[in-house]
């Protein structure tokens, strides 16, 4: 099965400045990626390179094995940006028709709306009369209009109240789950943490981290274990456990510091301690997000 994005040291410069800098990744079918990093990162421009929409200075974006400008690749993408602009003085079911004629195999209105869950009323509304959230829906229905095999979406869910973000999440998996394939920018890190099966993270212009939010968290970050214990316990037979890296104790209530928490956890029970109030703390993506920006700016 062939990738249906491939990136291949891809390099975008402005004015002498990289703003990418040889960037390679590959991105199959069925993947929800996460594009992260802080203002600035390149991750907005790589996107926009692999849309065609921007010309890289040096390397190649294949999508579908094909050229991101042709009409061929073009009829398997969807596309929702984070400034939506629509067009004026139409109805709001007369533009997606208009959509839906661009494509080949487009989906039908009735399947639009379930996705999207417009309303009738949404639907006769004119472009300019909506608000910022229904715009947003709206976008996101022009996007799945052609039917498409890869979709892009870049900061999908500013503007859009709590209800609003969930019901997009759940179709934005629906989506995955019949085998198309998802890329998302986002700020909110918590959404990339929820639904993300892959992140890249990017910074200064490079990827910096590549791989699922579990292995990045566990790669990168202390997990603890905190319990109270009935009998007396010394913190030197904690410490002694293998895969223990620190050990605190705070008015009767110890946490144990490891990359390993399960393992951690078995040994404890195998010791047949009588474990109270037990809680395990994982890394947060915030965390590891953290750290490593931070790392890379100090080398």
């Amino acid at each position: 099965m062939h990738s249906v994005v491939q990136i291949e040291n891809l390099t975008k410069e402005f004015k002498g400045r990289k703003a990418v800098e040889n960037v390679s990744f590959s991105v199959e079918p069925g993947e929800i990626i996460a594009i992260l990093g802080p203002n600035g990162a390149g991750k907005s421009t790589t996107m926009l390179m692999m849309l065609g929409l921007l010309k890289p200075t040096s390397g190649e974006v294949k999508l579908f094995q094909g050229d991101p400008v042709s009409r061929a690749v073009h009829e398997r993408i969807g596309v929702m940006l984070q400034q939506v602009s629509l067009m004026d003085a139409l109805k709001v079911k007369e533009l997606l028709a208009l959509f839906q004629s661009y494509y080949p195999n487009p989906l039908s209105m009735e399947k639009l709306v379930e996705l999207t869950g417009m309303t009738s009323d949404e639907l006769n509304k004119r472009t300019e009369k909506l608000s910022g959230g229904q715009k947003r829906r709206v976008g996101f229905a022009l996007a799945l209009a052609g039917d498409p095999d890869l979709l892009f979406f870049d900061e999908p869910t500013v503007g859009m109240d709590s209800t609003a973000r969930k019901q997009f999440w759940l179709t934005v998996k629906e989506l995955a789950a019949q085998g198309k394939t998802i890329l998302f920018s986002t700020h909110y890190l918590q959404e990339a943490d929820d639904i993300a099966s892959r992140i890249i993270l990017f910074n200064q212009g490079k990827v910096i981290a590549d791989g699922s939010p579990l292995e990045l968290k566990q790669s990168l970050l202390r997990q603890s274990i905190s319990f109270k214990m009935n009998e007396t316990t010394k913190k030197e037979i904690l410490m002694s456990l293998q895969d223990v890296l620190d050990v605190l104790e705070d008015k009767g209530r110890f946490t144990v510091m490891t990359e390993n928490p399960d393992h951690v956890l078995r040994k404890l029970f195998e010791l047949d301690m009588k474990l109270e109030d037990v809680a395990i703390e994982k890394g947060r993506l915030e965390d590891a997000f953290e750290h490593l920006t931070v790392e890379q700016e100090v080398s």
